[in-house]
């Protein structure tokens, strides 16, 4: 029973100290972090996405949650954020994002100038396309890869969302 008493008699002053140290956080941890993925060419999804990540935002909003959206764009996700055609590029433009794209860069420059929404492009896809820096909407940062900017995010505590 000693040795019992003796184990308890060290065990209680760990604890204690345990109880009323720091703990090590990084001053964003109430903040809801989400990162979308972007990189196809259908118009009707990427509405989707936009219709998700309005309800989200407006959820935190609600809730009084601190929140850090992000959207990603890589590959075709470029042609969502220029109004320039992208003739004779993998990405060019057709009917379907013509008849919508006033639509949707109106509801994508809202949920960016409105509602904090980060808008971030791989540059590497913006460079082989060779499309002017200028002709992308004005919200938009370049990050020197998509994916790599994703993992970055990921890494960081970010959640991953591709709408399908």
């Amino acid at each position: 029973m000693t040795s019992m008493l003796k184990r308890i008699a060290l065990i209680i002053p760990l604890l204690a100290v345990w109880g009323l140290a720091p703990v090590p956080a990084g001053a964003d941890d109430d903040v809801a972090k989400v990162v979308y993925h972007a990189d196809f060419s259908d118009p009707r999804r990427f509405s989707a996405m936009l219709t998700s990540i309005n309800n989200m935002v407006t959820f935190y909003q609600d809730e009084l949650v601190e929140y850090d959206v992000r959207i990603v764009f890589v590959a075709h996700g470029i042609r969502f954020l220029t109004d320039d055609k992208l003739d004779k590029t993998p990405f060019a433009a057709d009917a379907a994002l013509e008849e919508r794209r006033a639509n949707l860069q109106g509801r994508l420059t809202s949920l960016s100038t409105v509602q904090g929404v980060k808008l971030e492009l791989c540059d590497i896809t913006r460079a082989q396309i060779g499309l002017p820096e200028d002709r992308l909407y004005k919200e938009v940062e370049k990050v020197p890869s998509g994916v790599v900017r994703i993992a970055e995010l990921q890494k960081d505590g970010f959640a991953y969302i591709k709408i399908e």
